[in-house]
């Protein structure tokens, strides 16, 4: 089996033809909690990116992929982000976009894939990502994965004039 591709979903690269998918998820006020998005981006701008998205995550520290399924319908977007050769970690990000398409192990699946990705491909030592503790779904399904929560930032992100604590969940190479 190739690294990206798993029993209910495959991730793939961005695509020119993703501008609209990507233009919709970036500009979904219900997501800019997660993403720290504070206001919407242009058609240009993301078109800008998606021409951009083939550079090497050892150049721009980063990597986002489309999570599909195998109807080949874009489901969500899985990223690696503030990527640290160095100590050999990067961050992890996923959304499924739409909520019909959620609960059915598109991001459990995406995760293992991406952590797989990682360790073979990459030589990272380990993953993490962060999640706010009210996310309970979140936090399921990263310890359900074998992340495991290493701290509590308190009143660490600030949504409608209300903090919220963010857990730190890091899943380690062994």
């Amino acid at each position: 089996m190739q690294t990206l591709k798993g029993k209910k979903i495959y991730l793939r690269a961005l695509e020119p033809e993703d501008l609209d998918f990507v233009h919709e998820v970036e500009n979904n006020e219900d997501f800019w909690e997660v993403s720290a998005t504070q206001s919407p981006y242009s058609k240009y701008m993301i078109k800008k990116y998606l021409e951009n998205a083939h550079r090497d995550i050892y150049e721009v520290k980063q990597l986002r992929l489309v999570i599909c399924n195998y109807s080949h319908k874009a489901v969500g977007l899985i990223d690696l982000f503030d990527l640290d050769p160095k100590n050999k970690r990067a961050a992890i990000g996923i959304l499924i976009a739409d909520p019909a398409d959620r609960k059915k192990g598109y991001g459990a699946e995406s995760i293992s894939l991406i952590c797989d990705y990682s360790f073979k491909h990459l030589a990272l030592h380990q993953v993490y990502a962060s999640v706010t503790t009210g996310n309970e779904a979140s936090v399921k399904l990263f310890e359900s994965l074998g992340f495991t929560c290493v701290g509590v930032k308190k009143d660490w992100i600030l949504v409608e004039n209300q903090y919220k604590d963010e857990a730190l969940y890091q899943l380690i190479n062994k």
